[in-house]
């Protein structure tokens, strides 16, 4: 028999059983539309994590003080940020190790901020001049604030979307004065937008001073909470990040690791944690959707078992005016790849518009690659001849004189 020939006869079986045909694809329609909705969400996780690490600015390295520590051991602990521990004489030894090129010691709070007759509460953070440079932020609009500005702790400051969205719906915020925590501030510049952080935070909703003026006229403190730098290249991050850990714990009189009372941590670092917690939920939600389609799979092979023996009169006849072993194998192989397939194809359609349905919905990150849909309708395809295999070896089995006689 022809494949042409071949395929018709399985299209026209199929279609005799209309119902009892999309009720069997229905289970790889479900499995191929899990699949391709976890892969394009595990993707989009990946995707969305690059971006935002990215948005951290090129070959940075942070320093924060407090130390996550062990159970049981002497460290400091409470996470990173978490005491006081860190100085700008740190900020300065850290900043003349070998490969550091740029070097910000930074602060931050929360302040109610007043334009006009707007306010807002938001994030509040000091840096130095080379800040936007080592987080890669460039400006929309106006210019950074000056190393005599940090100098002399000025009241100036610069504004990030979300910010002037709120105060400044109208208007342009540049040379404009609003008040923090009852302090006039110039504003000074506008932000071009970041959008969602690392950690889903609004990167936008902050205001970026001085440091020496958020620690000493807004926060009252002599101590640094982070110190942000950037390594000469991608090559240099680690072996930067070990020479200021070595740096710190001499700083600091620390003979053990454990005691650390510092964190020094790299973009890579953070990024490759974060990966990997994507690929972890997205190989248990692909574990989830594999059952789906096994289970898909376990049905078209239960409704070709009961085709075979509903039609065993039909392929004894066959059988009788000349049809091969093979040529009933391929016929009912093919009833079964064509039921996997063309579920496959609709499932391929319902997995798109369910990740786009997420995205636009729950705004969660999601993308479609040909890879993935590749990758489902092979999956497809193999669910077919896999699952289809034994009722169709078992139909190119049959005795034509039983089968003839089969009531």
């Amino acid at each position: 028999m022809r494949i042409q020939n071949t395929l018709r006869i399985a299209l026209r079986a199929i279609q005799r059983n209309k119902i009892r045909s999309a009720l069997t694809m229905l289970g790889v329609i479900i499995g191929v539309a899990s699949v391709i909705a976890m892969i394009a969400l595990g993707s989009g996780a990946r995707a969305s994590i690059d971006q935002q690490i990215q948005a951290q600015g090129t070959n940075v390295i942070f320093v924060s003080s407090g130390s996550f520590g062990r159970p049981g051991g002497g460290a400091v602990r409470g996470g990173a940020g978490s005491v006081t521990t860190l100085t700008l004489d740190d900020a300065k030894a850290i900043s003349e190790v070998r490969g550091v090129t740029r070097m910000s010691p930074m602060v931050r709070g929360r302040a109610q901020v007043i334009a006009g007759d707007q306010n807002w509460n938001t994030s509040v953070e000091g840096g130095n001049e080379d800040y936007l440079a080592i987080r890669n932020w460039a400006l929309a609009s106006g210019a950074n604030f000056t190393p005599r500005d940090v100098l002399v702790a000025e009241k100036v400051c610069l504004l990030g979307d979300t910010v002037v969205r709120n105060l400044f719906p109208d208007q342009d915020p540049v040379g404009q004065v609003i008040r923090v925590k009852n302090l006039p501030f110039r504003v000074l510049g506008v932000l071009v937008p970041k959008g969602q952080g690392q950690f889903g935070q609004d990167q936008d909703d902050l205001i970026i001073a001085p440091y020496t003026t958020i620690q000493k006229k807004l926060l009252g403190i002599t101590y640094i909470q982070q110190v942000y730098l950037s390594a000469d290249n991608s090559d240099d991050v680690e072996r930067v990040a070990v020479d200021i850990t070595r740096l710190m714990r001499q700083r600091h009189r620390i003979t053990n690791p454990e005691e650390d009372d510092f964190t020094v941590r790299t973009v890579e670092e953070m990024a490759a944690t974060r990966v990997q917690m994507a690929n972890t939920m997205t190989g248990l939600l692909m574990s989830v959707a594999s059952v789906s389609l096994l289970v898909g799979g376990i049905g078209i092979m239960n409704i070709m078992l009961v085709s075979v023996t509903e039609r065993t009169r039909e392929i004894g006849l066959r059988m009788a005016v000349g049809a091969r072993t093979r040529d009933i194998l391929r016929q009912f192989l093919a009833e079964a790849v064509s039921l996997s397939v063309v579920g496959g194809v609709a499932g391929i359609a319902l997995g798109v518009l369910v990740s786009q349905g997420m995205t636009w919905k729950l705004g969660w990150p999601t993308m479609i690659t040909s890879t993935s849909i590749l990758v489902a309708f092979a999956f497809a395809g193999a669910v077919g001849v896999f699952f289809g295999y034994y009722p169709a070896r078992k139909a190119a089995n049959l005795d034509p004189i039983e089968a003839l006689r089969y009531e």
